[in-house]
């Protein structure tokens, strides 16, 4: 509640404003009696003070300090009964409150102080109570919305026309997800930060932020997306504390994308989970034939005379200060954020995790010679992600080009392989390639006495 609304109380509207009006915007949360001339250490932020001004009827003067020393604790106005004790106030105190804009308020003989407190609380617990069962509606809008399918998109829509900001939905790493209306400067924005590898610090309430090139102010409101994760509502503008209203639609809006956003990494858990099982099976050879295999392989996307390119990856190391679990967990954050990179690849790689790695599978109609080339451009471009977002580094092993789908299995072993040859050369952040053995390798690889029996 502001001043100006305290004031227009129909038990408050004998009260008028003496000085200080520019600050009639100010906040009211609370309201408290001066009894005693040591109020001073105990004023608070958007508190209106009221007094007879008994303390003062000998220094008057004194009312001056206690203006200066409210507007510094950023308190909401101080209401004087001015014909009680005080036959005048000072011009000095008039001068105070206007400098500060903290609302200097005359009270009536006929108002008692404890009225005051009573209309004024009971004004602003009316109002807070209003904003409630408006925050309640507003909550059950939004989620009826997801609940019918509508969509974030949808959502954010409703949510710009009821505030008039534009809203943009985006991860941690600056990553559009969904927008109300395009802004063409702030996708800029957010493309060249994200080059940059600048991912949003988890805040747990709103922030600020401003585009020095643009002068643009924008308001950033906190997204749960799983427990690990955090999203963020971008709001064309500045949005004040004062600014209540707008603020409260835009948490509820949030709390409800949390919800809608929890609901679909659980299902897209689940999606993963059945996929890396029929790939796990694919590799193990455990379907029956060729046959369940193409059938089943079509629902997951994958044709059977496409051409197919596997990579493997691993991270590099595990940091000895933290706990397997945490290790587990850093692993499946990363594989996540990949598959989310890859989604967005304009090549159309399939997403695969065993255990510690991450399996990509390249598909294309057509044998190319830029094939390889612009698969190992992807893996950069992870790795460059990977590097800059958690500080940490990922290899790659590649396959050799297999024909059809039913050469995957080997298309793995061959970058399973190729991985550990890199690892063996204690490379880093790397993308090797399998190399066909040679005769001599080929040999080397079988059982010496395999070898002297063959020889003999």
């Amino acid at each position: 509640m502001k001043v100006i609304d305290v004031i227009q109380v129909p038990t408050l509207r004998d009260m008028k404003i003496l000085a200080g009006e520019k600050g009639s915007g100010r906040d009211v949360e609370t309201v408290n009696m001066m009894d005693a001339p040591d109020i001073i250490p105990y004023l608070k932020p958007n508190e209106f003070l009221i007094t007879t001004a008994y303390h003062f009827k000998d220094e008057p003067m004194m009312l001056k300090q206690l203006v200066t020393t409210m507007a510094e604790r950023k308190c909401a106005a101080l209401g004087v009964k001015t014909k009680r004790y005080l036959n005048e106030i000072p011009p000095e105190v008039f001068a105070a409150a206007d400098e500060f804009g903290l609302p200097l308020i005359e009270i009536p003989a006929t108002l008692s102080l404890g009225e005051i407190v009573y209309q004024t609380l009971r004004a602003i617990l009316d109002q807070r109570t209003d904003e409630l069962t408006y925050a309640m509606e507003i909550h059950k809008q939004f989620t009826q919305l997801i609940m019918r399918g509508k969509g974030v998109d949808k959502l954010l829509s409703n949510l710009s026309d009821m505030i008039g900001h534009h809203i943009m939905l985006i991860n941690q790493h600056l990553k559009p997800l969904s927008y109300s209306t395009t802004h063409t400067k702030l996708f800029a924005f957010l493309s060249s930060m994200q080059k940059q590898g600048y991912t949003f610090p988890v805040h747990q309430s709103n922030f600020s932020f401003t585009i020095l090139a643009t002068r643009q102010t924008f308001t950033a409101f906190p997204v749960y997306m799983s427990e690990k994760r955090v999203g963020y509502l971008l709001v064309s503008g500045e949005i004040k504390e004062e600014d209540r209203l707008n603020a409260l639609i835009i948490e509820q809006a949030a709390n409800v994308l949390s919800f809608a956003m929890m609901k679909e990494t659980a299902l897209n858990q689940f999606n993963r989970s059945v996929r890396n099982d029929f790939f796990y099976h694919f590799l193990e050879g455990t379907f029956s034939s060729e046959t369940e295999i193409i059938n089943r392989a079509k629902e997951f996307s994958l044709n059977q005379n496409f051409k197919y390119i596997c990579a493997v990856g691993k991270l590099d190391t595990m940091e000895a200060a933290v706990t397997y679990k945490q290790h587990q967990q850093k692993i499946e954050l990363m594989f996540e954020f990949i598959e989310e990179e890859l989604i967005d690849s304009k090549s159309p790689i399939h997403f695969f995790t065993k255990g510690e790695r991450c399996i990509l599978l390249y598909a294309f109609p057509q044998f190319s010679h830029e094939a390889n080339h612009l698969f190992e451009l992807v893996l950069q471009e992870i790795q460059q992600k990977i590097s800059s977002y958690y500080s940490d580094t990922i290899s790659f092993g590649v396959s050799s080009l297999c024909q059809n789908l039913l050469y995957v299995p080997n298309a793995y072993k061959e970058a399973e392989t190729a991985l550990k040859d890199g690892t063996l050369s204690k490379k880093r952040d790397f993308i090797q390639s399998y190399r066909m053995k040679d005769i001599i390798e080929l040999l080397r690889a079988v059982p010496q006495e395999d070898l002297r029996s063959f020889y003999a």
